[in-house]
């Protein structure tokens, strides 16, 4: 175990070994390397460096900088579980191989190396005053540093950075790309048109100290059931939390991947985090259309303000209301009921016919994410633990009206009692905890 300083001069104890792998290129040699592995191994590759002795300098290439940190295809594109050391070390001699990394030094050279590799060994074993720096320079600086990370790189992640990046509240938004294989279109695009303050990696490492984190990252295997898709998510987000939860340990969680509320409950077990600091998108995008129906195609003002899309998303979500606004008529609170009832309906059915595009979701995560960075005090419907609501006894994420600020949530919204909608919340929290006790989740919930 040694201490390894990272791009950002955050530092962690890291298991890491150095030997010597056998190249040929003409005659034999023994290249010096040194691996340093991460938290998140095997779900995230080693970082890998040359160790040259003094008598060696290194030849800066297409897998080798400066410093001689290792950049090879193996590590961009890897995948646990086909990924593994033993064949990363198997590449690494097969490209050292077509391009040499090292020459030998004259006696010259080589005392100036020393020099640079005694600088190197520094950064790589964290004994440069990179910490001590950033904490005297930028200390008042990193107080007010919003820096968002996006997890997943597919359309729904992509939307999310854009959006966010458009929204302007963060100062950084980083995209952490942990699919296979190359680049895809969408990530490959992000790197051509550079957009400022958007940085897309492959490095957990790369969070570090973020904000808020987006999860938006769904399996793609060959799951055949609904719950085989789900614990495939499940899977997914086992390798993610702890090494999210790990670099930015005061975090707030927001969770777009699907179901949300499931994979919400996940992400507050497998992070150990305060439930006030994981939340899922929920109901926010469908209760901004419903209100945005009840204001301008209804016109119905008075009730949009107190209006709201609650429960799980999909087919079951159902409308409620924060207070008793009987706008229509003061003296006869039953007919004004029934009034905002039929117009609440016919809200619903416009609302029914708005799909959830990759966009319109980056976009509500971008409201979200806008309010928590700002500590605006908004009200939004978003997925948060529901056990203790509405006689809910388990431990079930739904939607409901929260007030979201630099924490995540505040508190929550009372909502106007109506059987009807607690008979429908309760009808979900069941069905939802029955699908979460057929999960295996390690059995984190002892």
């Amino acid at each position: 175990m040694n201490t390894y300083t990272f791009k950002d001069g955050s530092q962690k104890d890291l298991l890491n070994f150095s030997g010597t792998v056998p190249v040929k290129y003409g005659n034999s040699y023994n290249i010096p390397i040194h691996l340093w592995i991460l938290d998140s191994h095997p779900f995230a590759p080693p970082i890998c460096f040359l160790k040259p002795t003094v008598n060696m300098g290194i030849l800066v290439g297409k897998h080798v900088d400066a410093h001689g940190r290792i950049y090879l295809p193996y590590l961009q594109n890897w995948s646990h579980p086909k990924s593994t050391v033993i064949g990363l070390i198997k590449e690494m001699i097969a490209k050292f191989e077509e391009e040499l990394p090292l020459y030998s030094l004259s006696s010259s050279d080589a005392a100036r190396q020393s020099e640079l590799l005694s600088y190197i060994a520094k950064i790589t074993e964290g004994e440069t005053d990179m910490k001590s720096k950033s904490k005297i320079g930028g200390g008042k600086n990193k107080g007010c540093f919003n820096k968002i990370t996006v997890v997943g790189a597919g359309d729904l992640g992509i939307a999310c950075v854009l959006a966010v990046a458009a929204k302007g509240a963060a100062d950084k938004v980083v995209l952490l790309d942990l699919s296979d294989g190359a680049a895809k279109g969408g990530t490959m695009d992000l790197e051509i048109f550079a957009l400022p303050n958007v940085e897309i990696s492959k490095d957990f490492s790369a969070s570090a100290d973020s904000k808020v984190v987006v999860l938006t990252v769904n399996s793609l295997g060959n799951a055949q059931t609904y719950l085989d898709v789900i614990q495939s998510n499940v899977d997914l987000f086992r390798g993610i939390i702890p090494a999210i939860s790990h670099y930015s340990q005061n975090t707030v969680l927001v969770v777009a991947s699907h179901p949300v509320e499931v994979m919400t409950y996940v992400s507050w077990k497998l992070s150990a985090f305060p439930k006030s600091r994981v939340i899922g998108v929920g109901a926010n995008l469908d209760t901004e259309r419903f209100q945005y129906i009840l204001t301008n195609l209804l016109k119905a003002q008075a009730l949009a303000k107190d209006a709201w899309i609650i429960g799980e998303q999909g087919e079951d979500k159902v409308s409620s209301w924060t207070s008793c606004n009987l706008v229509a008529n003061q003296m006869e609170p039953m007919a004004a009921c029934n009034s905002r009832e039929k117009v609440a309906n016919r809200a619903m059915e416009v609302l029914k016919g708005k799909g959830q595009r990759s966009w319109s979701v980056g976009l509500s995560v971008a409201d979200l994410t806008d309010s928590i960075l700002k500590d605006k005090r908004k009200v939004h419907s978003v997925s948060i633990l529901a056990k203790g609501c509405c006689n809910i006894n388990s431990e079930v994420f739904l939607s409901l009206p929260c007030i979201l600020g630099t924490n995540g949530v505040i508190e929550m919204v009372k909502l106007e009692e109506d059987p009807l909608v607690q008979e429908k919340l309760q009808s979900s929290a069941g069905s939802i905890h029955d699908l979460q006790q057929q999960l295996k989740l390690i059995r984190i919930e002892t």
